[in-house]
């Protein structure tokens, strides 16, 4: 059918289909019954065609660290089936989902919009997403292809990366949802790989992805991420989003008329789309395109036992789990733990369908609430609170807000991010908007208003200019680096006193090349001080337990900008330090999307990391403190001490950040629990690392045989629950070399298992390693190599805990082809 539909289409109608209709639809072709399809954001959920914080309610599942920290590909490949019902209630037949990128920094903005440090448990954790997607008819997308580790200058930053570690840290995750999840889509990244731009990088896409590993599918361009026409098309680049088309349509008619582009590369990227409608079934019934919510209680379910199986217990003295019917006074504290902070920022954001919080999350719980005592103590948002209440919204044709209102909406909240404006008549690029409110404060004293904009706009009260974001803009870190630094102005409020609030927004005159975003949000709240600080602490002074919920939130962990350090933002150190020094049950949960740095940690009974876990945050969280369900995670990421222990934190700007527009991978395949194993560096808790609520002893690992074959060898190992309640634990394989003639890492995961045992039960884990995870990569073969000798088969808890050493023999060399089937 695709070979008819071929024939049959004009060069202009194959060309249309390399490019998108819009923000989310693909071009159709109506004279030949060729249907549009929709793609929608993920991986931890299907917004749909609304705006990052808007539209249509959607389940809102557990970002990918903490999806990574389950250790769990069975239970993420239900997450996978779930997402792509969520996709279908949104009328949409792509996922732009997994992220699997590598944790390199630790700082990166995206860090927790990716599985691991590690590519073996990264490749596990996607593959399994993939089969759950695509087994339910919807495409899944694998993005960023590839060198996305950092969000700073994204667009335009060369990661430079040698052959080795690309294919031994950084494609291998693609590599396998090639060849063993079959992905349907493969989205390029924003920069640079090498000097050449991923989305016009014939190696990369022609030669790795489609020659060497066989993929049959599309790759598209991220948004905006395309820089050209013959280049991007001819290097295999299939679509380009969004649209309408920019570097393709009649520009791309046109090289093909003059000879810069064959029409057989035309006609092959064609009928990739072409495929792809046909493997979602967009032939035999053409999508509906509407969006409903979907609230399922199975996906709830489902998010809070994600939630709980991918918390990480990384302290606890015996204070966890707490005792429901011997606690008292317990003290809820933090400035996470009355909001709910259940995802990160960027195009991952959705809006859910309802927001957890932990504090009703223990409230409901314990039933007693007057057992529980509040105080936030200190603020940790990036931008100030972000204003709620009645808005009228008018939009006016052109960017002067004169004449009469096109259309006029009410809104809630004071962000609007406008992938679609609200009428035909408003054009994008030439419009304004006029949003009205009021304002009661609940206390007198100074108020601070905060105001970024991607585009033009100034806030006023009271018909008073505060906030100009107007003159002078310039862009900053926000929306992507297409907005200004947000602006902010303190100014002193009467309670109870209604002050009118009318923010004035006009989009941009100029567009320029790459994002363009039209947004703007406001904020408004009381600056916290030392009354409140002192109110934490005296809340947790006599409490039996002290609950300090802390970390970061979407504003911290977001696209478009890294984070500046790897401490707690705000005073947050200062309150852990002071709440822990007059209450000595005090426990730590952190919610971050990558490792901290601790000093308080001796001052605490326990630390649990809790990530962004979804929707249903409060109720996974209490469950895991009261012990209704164990804290089932292992660190999917090392936390290192301190910040400068991290292997791209040399001291040299051209290995992290960036320099000139390059950023060098200096450290090569040294990554994460690699660096720290052949540094010597002492990690604060290595990779794999997690405690439970029970006890297991480990017996003696055994392998299959003496000698690798080439249908690999097995490694057992049997673990009882000698405690006394069900839990599980985690049983990883690590292969070192002894001996090489190249530089390696001292040991690298092969393999791993979770075992959920109850009380008194032992089970089997069974691990199997085959001949290319004794291998490298070498460059000058372009081929996987492993050389004749011996190796040593780790079975460990994690990194630093090796419980069994097992010696095998390697009695032929073996070369492994890029191009190989993977198991």
């Amino acid at each position: 059918m695709i070979d008819d539909l071929l024939d049959r289409m004009t060069l202009e109608e194959q060309v249309s289909l390399l490019s998108g209709a819009d923000f989310w639809t693909t071009v159709p072709v109506e004279r030949l019954g060729i249907p549009k399809i929709k793609v929608t954001d993920g991986p931890n959920g299907a917004r749909g065609a609304g705006s990052l914080v808007a539209g249509v309610h959607s389940a809102c599942f557990p970002v990918a660290i903490a999806l990574g920290a389950t250790w769990n590909p069975a239970l993420v490949e239900r997450m996978g089936v779930a997402i792509a019902g969520q996709a279908k209630s949104k009328g949409a037949s792509v996922l732009l989902a997994p992220t699997v990128n590598i944790h390199r920094s630790g700082l990166n903005g995206r860090n927790f919009e990716c599985y691991s440090e590690d590519p073996m448990l990264t490749a596990e954790l996607a593959v399994a997403y993939i089969q759950g997607v695509q087994g339910q008819g919807i495409a899944a997308t694998i993005k960023h292809f590839v060198g996305n580790e950092s969000e700073i200058e994204r667009q335009t930053m060369s990661s430079d990366i040698d052959e080795r570690a690309l294919r031994e840290i950084y494609l291998l995750p693609f590599e396998k949802a090639v060849k063993r999840a079959g992905v349907m889509a493969v989205m390029s990244s924003y920069n640079r790989l090498n000097g050449t731009y991923t989305s016009e990088h014939p190696w990369l896409l022609t030669e790795v992805l489609r020659d060497e590993w066989g993929f049959d599918g599309i790759v598209m361009s991220d948004w905006f991420g395309s820089h050209s026409t013959a280049t991007s098309v001819n290097a295999g680049l299939d679509l380009e989003m969004p649209g309408p088309a920019r570097d393709r349509g009649e520009k791309l008619v046109a090289a093909v008329r003059n000879g810069e582009v064959k029409p057989e590369t035309v006609r092959a990227a064609a009928g990739r789309i072409l495929k792809l409608l046909e493997y979602v079934g967009a032939f035999e019934s053409a999508p509906d395109l509407a969006e409903h919510a979907l609230d399922l209680p199975e996906d709830r379910a489902l998010i809070r036992q994600l939630g709980a199986e991918g918390a990480v217990l990384l302290k606890n003295d015996g204070i966890l789990p707490l005792n429901k019917a011997g606690l008292g006074h317990v003290a809820v504290l933090g400035p996470n733990a009355a909001e709910a902070r259940v995802m990160g920022g960027g195009s991952a954001q959705i809006a859910a369908h309802y927001r957890i919080s932990p504090l009703e999350g223990i409230r409901e719980a314990l039933l007693n609430a007057n057992s529980i005592r509040h105080a936030v103590g200190c603020r940790n948002n990036r931008l100030i609170n972000l204003f709620s209440g009645d808005i009228r919204v008018e939009y006016f044709k052109a960017r002067s807000l004169a004449g009469l209102p096109v259309v006029a909406e009410p809104a809630h909240v004071g962000e609007f991010f406008w992938f679609d404006l609200p009428s035909t008549e408003l054009d994008p690029s030439d419009f304004s908007a006029r949003m009205t409110t009021s304002y009661v404060p609940a206390e007198s004293g100074e108020h601070v208003f905060g105001m970024t904009n991607a585009g033009l706009a100034k806030l006023y009260v009271d018909g008073r200019l505060v906030v100009n974001g107007f003159d002078g803009w310039t862009r900053g870190d926000n929306y992507f680096g297409t907005a200004n630094v947000e602006q902010r102005q303190g100014i002193h409020l009467e309670a109870g006193r209604r002050y009118q609030v009318v923010v004035e927004y006009c989009s941009s005159a100029t567009m320029e090349e790459g994002i363009n975003i039209t947004a703007v949000r406001f904020g408004v709240e009381k600056p916290l001080g030392e009354q409140d600080m002192a109110e934490a602490v005296e809340t947790a002074r006599n409490a039996d337990v002290a609950l300090l919920f802390v970390g970061r939130d979407g504003q911290w962990d977001t696209e478009g900008l890294d984070l500046p350090d790897m401490r707690l933002p705000g005073r947050q150190e200062e309150l852990i330090e002071k709440v822990a020094a007059v209450n000595a049950n005090t426990v730590v949960i952190l919610q971050t999307g990558g490792p901290v740095e601790m000093p308080w940690l001796g001052k605490v009974r326990a630390v649990l990391q809790m990530w962004y876990p979804g929707q249903e945050l409060g109720h996974a969280v209490a469950d895991v403190l009261f012990g209704d369900a164990e804290p089932g995670g292992r660190l999917p990421q090392t936390f290192p001490r301190h910040l400068s222990d991290n292997s791209a934190m040399i001291g040299d700007e051209a290995v992290y950040p960036g320099k000139d527009g390059h950023v060098r991978y200096a450290e090569g395949v040294f990554v994460g629990y690699r660096h720290h194993d052949n540094s010597g560096v002492e990690p604060l808790f290595p990779f794999g690392f997690g405690l439970g609520y029970t006890d297991f002893s480990w017996g003696k690992a055994q392998a299959s045989a003496a000698q690798m074959a080439l249908d690999g060898i097995t490694v057992t190992v049997d673990v009882t629950n000698i405690g006394d309640r069900r839990g599980s634990e985690l049983v990883q394989l690590y292969v070192r070399p002894l001996g090489s003639v190249v530089e390696r890492p001292d040991k690298e995961l092969r393999a791993f298992a979770k075992l959920k045992l109850a009380k008194g039960e032992t089970a089997r884990a069974s691990l199997v390693v085959y001949p290319r995870d004794l291998s490298y990569f070498d460059v000058e073969a372009k081929a996987f190599r492993a050389a004749v000798g011996r190796y040593e088969l780790l079975v460990a808890a994690n990194a630093a805990d090796i419980r069994s050493i097992v010696t095998i023999e390697l009695a032929r060399e073996w070369i492994g082809e890029v191009s190989d089937r993977l198991v």
